[in-house]
């Protein structure tokens, strides 16, 4: 779960981030327009999609005038029909063309991403599996795109470096073994869940050995898989990952595995077709 605080931190900065790059000094395309002049419409979906990023597109017509008002037919999470009104605005004509490709820019790509994790959730939900996101998220974005995979019924793995270890190949080479990276961990940070990753049946002994809390089968074979889930049943959690698609998906879950972690979640989003219409 992403701490409130830091999620609402991050989206102001990264919304005046997309802002600057977009607005710079200043819209002169929209300074054709009477100061004056006020305009009203909407924004419609042109695809089936899951919602994720109402409050980035609030943040960005707040950032660009707060005298826009907005008016939601449907909130994060909720599936939506090709061509249903998202949402309707009204204010200021300048401030409305001059924060459209931005309130845009992040609905369409938050609102990719959390459709895609419903599709992948759905596919899985007569399992007990739970699918996590990872780290391969587009650089900038690490926060929205893990708020938006919450939309879409999938579940956050680790937020970055600094909330839970993950032992990899090169930890365990560095620290010299599973035991001795797992203990090193338990002293450095007591609290914090330990995570192993393990290429082998034998590397998964060595991990249940160690007490690691979390360990990961990666590129495991499916029979090599579920002898996992007898020997650990009971004694940690198990998370399947490496190159897990749509194709091998249910299989995997099928294993009895407790987690699957998927790159393809955040990094190979693609955004939703979206359109604002003014009246």
């Amino acid at each position: 779960m992403i701490p409130a605080e830091l999620l609402r931190q991050s989206r102001v900065e990264t919304v005046a981030q997309s802002l600057r790059e977009d607005v710079g000094d200043g819209d002169i395309t929209a300074r054709l327009i009477p100061q004056e002049r006020t305009g009203s419409g909407q924004v419609i979906t042109r695809e089936a999609a899951v919602l994720a990023g109402r409050q980035w597109v609030e943040e960005v017509f707040r950032q660009v005038d707060p005298a826009v008002t907005l008016t939601w037919l449907a909130q994060d999470g909720d599936r939506v029909d090709a061509d249903s009104v998202l949402f309707r605005f009204e204010g200021p004509a300048r401030s409305l063309l001059t924060a459209e490709r931005a309130a845009l820019n992040w609905l369409q790509t938050l609102s990719g991403t959390a459709t895609v994790c419903a599709d992948y959730a759905s596919q899985v939900a007569h399992t007990g599996v739970r699918l996590l996101d990872t780290r391969k998220t587009l650089p900038g974005l690490r926060l929205a795109q893990k708020y938006a995979v919450t939309c879409g019924g999938c579940f956050n793995h680790r937020i970055g470096l600094w909330d839970a270890f993950l032992i990899k190949e090169n930890h365990i080479a560095a620290c010299g073994s599973i035991a001795a990276a797992v203990n090193e961990a338990r002293r450095i940070a007591p609290h914090r869940p330990v995570e192993v990753e393990t290429e082998n049946l034998d590397e998964l002994e060595q991990a249940l050995a160690a007490g690691a809390d979390i360990i990961m089968l990666d590129e495991f074979p499916l029979a090599d898989m579920e002898r996992a889930v007898a020997t650990a049943k009971g004694k940690a959690k198990l998370e399947a990952s490496g190159g897990i698609n749509a194709q091998t998906l249910i299989p995997i879950a099928e294993t009895g595995v407790d987690f699957i972690s998927i790159g393809a979640l955040t990094k190979d989003v693609r955004a939703i077709d979206l359109s604002m219409r003014l009246d």
